[in-house]
């Protein structure tokens, strides 16, 4: 019985996940937003659960890892594929979408949900990725996805969004994230192990930064928050390669 309780939690993760593809489809982006935000609750909250209640089994793992393929990898891939397509001044979707020629270019947006599977299926194999993520986290892919879909929905007189929302960039950044996935790059991890401010001053930095994103952008700040956890990660991972180098040298 006590096994149960943190599989519902993680189905209920999945079944977030399948509603927000209805919500894509349907163009209704607060609908998502509600819905994969209830979905990152749960995928913390099966985990948290399990521990509490000191319960784990072969079955919750594999559930875990298809619900986030759904909820993280399909969902975010729909999304860019919508993008994509928009871009283009074309309805998402329609019946136009399987001629022949650029209008392909949306289904480069669905790569995102082959490689979110291939990160879940390396992450659970990956005994490094404990204090540490190796490879963009499918989670903060999907908040940097969403996150497009807000900015260009929200402030389209932008000049930075008027550069993005094009069919070449949006492409360009569906591959770049799904390399990002599987790079073998170091990258934060908010795990702490206590609470003090050594040993966490990036995690501190991170919290912290993405708290004044959010209170100076709103909604809008998600994916600078995603691309500031990947700079801050960057300056975590040089200072860590010179501290051990000053140790080296000594």
């Amino acid at each position: 019985m006590r096994q149960s309780i943190p599989n519902s939690l993680t189905a209920s993760n999945l079944f977030c996940g399948t509603l927000a593809l209805v919500a894509i489809w349907q163009g209704n982006l607060w609908a998502v937003l509600g819905l994969l935000a209830a979905a990152l609750l749960l995928d913390f909250m099966d985990g948290f659960v399990a521990r509490m209640l000191k319960v784990s089994s072969p079955v919750g793992k594999e559930l875990d890892s298809l619900a986030d393929a759904v909820s993280f990898g399909v969902v975010p891939a729909f999304i860019m594929a919508r993008l994509i397509r928009l871009s283009q001044g074309q309805d998402f979707p329609d019946d136009a979408m399987w001629t022949a020629g650029p209008d392909w270019l949306w289904m480069a947006g669905l790569l995102i949900a082959a490689f979110s599977a291939l990160r879940l299926a390396r992450f659970n194999l990956d005994t490094r990725q404990g204090d540490t993520f190796f490879g963009l986290p499918t989670p903060s892919n999907t908040m940097f996805v969403l996150g497009l879909w807000l900015l260009i929905e929200l402030k389209p007189e932008w000049a930075l969004v008027e550069a993005i929302n094009r069919p070449i960039v949006l492409v360009g950044v569906s591959l770049l994230f799904c390399w990002l996935m599987l790079a073998n790059v170091q990258l934060l991890a908010l795990k702490f192990s206590s609470f003090g401010w050594n040993g966490n001053e990036f995690r501190y930095l991170l919290l912290g930064g993405a708290v004044i994103l959010l209170v100076s952008l709103g909604w809008v700040a998600i994916s600078f928050i995603i691309l500031y956890y990947l700079a801050l990660s960057l300056v975590h991972n040089l200072r860590e390669t010179k501290n051990l180098r000053g140790i080296a040298s000594h």
